[in-house]
């Protein structure tokens, strides 16, 4: 829809009061949605990212809805195999709100947190022998996870360095065994190639790694980018589960929608400035919406003159700089009153501005927008739209 054209019915048509300022929707309905399509496409259970509180969509509302269990929610139907996380304190987080399902710390643990995590009933990422022997030696043969770099150089034993790590995997045997893609959705060809060492590595492992270990490599990008299923028992996606990237090839629903009301209207004459730095002037007469929302609520700086939001269905130009608390759009082509509510991501009316979308206008990656969402909004959880 472009910019001026007829409005669509609102997404919110009262000036609901419940929040006075600025808050990020968050389509549960959508979360299970692209579950079931990721988890149709990979061919296998996911082990779904959870961490930097699941991309700032809230990391134990997202396990509710998708099934995990909890103390007091049974696991669903179609829940995942697990979560994943990347520190301590989110598995701690979601094991005080009743989180009973599987956690995988992906991310290397140091020596000292071993003894938390295991308190934690959560299975670490291991590459290292002592800390392998260390992870045995707490007891209670708890599972943990072998973690292998086939070219990302983060984390991990290199894939032609396992063979000294044999005899410790054939004391303690990992319930699964991974590597992670650094380019698989730029470069199928990386792609294989980095499969191709995985297998390298669990061919030198040989009889010392169980048949049984579950074997998971694929990420958002490898789901997205192969024709058939993901290889291995299990799949960890992160940012297409949030609709952060492959929406359209994938068919996934826009999770996140970011409102805020208009909280200040005025003329500007042509010639007249608008914010900080004076960066744009109003080429005639315009009407100029005041939104309670900056950059200190996750709408970044870049989109100061080039971002785009929906009121009442119809894009409006960000015109000047984005301020710490508010942003100023230009609503010349549309009617608003104060109190009216304004979408910078999601769904309003009939158009929608996909989270992929606005990261590309702010020139950012959508997962720092994502996780930069819930920096001072407060999220909302409903079920569609």
């Amino acid at each position: 829809m472009a910019i001026g054209s007829l409005a669509a019915p609102p997404i919110y048509p009262t000036c609901e009061t419940d929040f006075a300022r600025a808050w990020l929707d968050v389509d549960v309905s959508a979360l299970r949605h692209n579950a079931d399509v990721l988890r149709a496409r990979a061919g296998v259970p996911l082990l779904v990212m959870v961490k930097a509180n699941s991309y700032g969509v809230g990391a134990v509302a997202v396990a509710h809805a998708l099934g995990v269990p909890f103390v007091d929610q049974p696991a669903g139907a179609r829940a995942p195999w697990g979560v994943g996380i990347a520190s301590l304190d989110e598995a701690e987080a979601l094991r005080e709100a009743g989180c009973t399902g599987r956690i995988v710390c992906l991310q290397p643990l140091l020596p000292d947190e071993l003894p938390r995590a295991h308190g934690l009933t959560v299975r670490p990422a291991l590459h290292r022998h002592a800390d392998i022997a260390q992870w045995r030696a707490l007891g209670g043969d708890r599972p943990w996870h072998l973690s292998i770099d086939t070219g990302m150089a983060r984390a991990g034993v290199r894939w032609d360095a396992v063979a000294p790590l044999a005899e410790a995997v054939a004391a303690h045997p990992p319930e699964g065994v991974f590597t992670h893609f650094h380019s698989a959705d730029e470069s199928i060809a990386s792609r294989d190639q980095q499969e191709a060492r995985f297998a390298d590595a669990l061919t030198t492992l040989g009889p010392a790694l169980p048949s049984t270990a579950l074997r998971h490599l694929d990420n958002s990008g490898a789901i997205a980018t192969r024709a058939v299923g993901s290889p291995g028992q299990l799949a960890r996606p992160g940012i297409a589960l949030y609709a952060g990237m492959f929406a359209a090839e994938l068919g996934l629903r826009q999770v996140v929608h970011l409102r805020a009301r208009v909280i200040d209207l005025r003329d500007v004459r042509e010639g007249e400035s608008v914010s900080y730095g004076a960066t744009w002037q109003a080429p005639g007469p315009r009407r100029i919406a005041t939104v309670a929302c900056g950059y200190a609520d996750g709408y970044r700086r870049h989109l100061s003159n080039a971002g785009v939001v929906l009121i009442n269905g119809v894009r409006c130009p960000v015109v000047g700089r984005v301020t710490m608390d508010m942003i100023m759009v230009d609503v010349t082509h549309t009617s608003c009153d104060l109190g009216t509510v304004a979408t910078l991501i999601g769904r309003d009316g009939t158009d929608e501005l996909s989270t992929e979308m606005v990261a590309a206008l702010a020139d950012v990656s959508p997962y720092e927008l994502l996780v930069g969402l819930t920096l001072r909004v407060p999220p909302v959880y409903k079920a569609g739209f």
